[in-house]
């Protein structure tokens, strides 16, 4: 029988391309789920056009959209921990989002 206390962590090795490297602003994000998945559309929204094009658009198991959540809380209280509190209070310039239908909307 193999002693399981004696295993060393696997690594990850992850690589990311230029294109990726350089990312995708987003100022929202559209959450929508099913009894199976959660849907995360990203998106940027600019002053004075009512449209937007969704940039990029991630798809997710319950357990992964949790363990997500779990690390951006981490993170977040790392970051205020540095930075001080980030306040989200206050009139929001992205008007009423009943527009959208059954997502909520993030604004990052």
């Amino acid at each position: 029988m193999s002693d399981n206390k004696n295993q060393q962590p696997q690594q990850l090795n992850i690589e990311i391309s230029e294109k990726e490297a350089e990312g995708i602003y987003s100022n929202l994000a559209i959450i929508s789920h099913s009894a199976a998945e959660f849907v995360i559309d990203f998106t940027r929204l600019l002053p004075g056009i009512p449209k937007a094009k969704v940039n990029a658009r991630i798809i997710m198991t319950p357990q992964h959209a949790k363990l997500l959540l779990r690390a951006l809380n981490e993170n977040i209280t790392k970051y205020e921990k540095n930075n001080g509190t980030i306040n989200i209070d206050g009139p929001s310039n992205f008007g009423n989002f009943s527009d959208f239908g059954n997502g909520s909307p993030m604004v990052n």
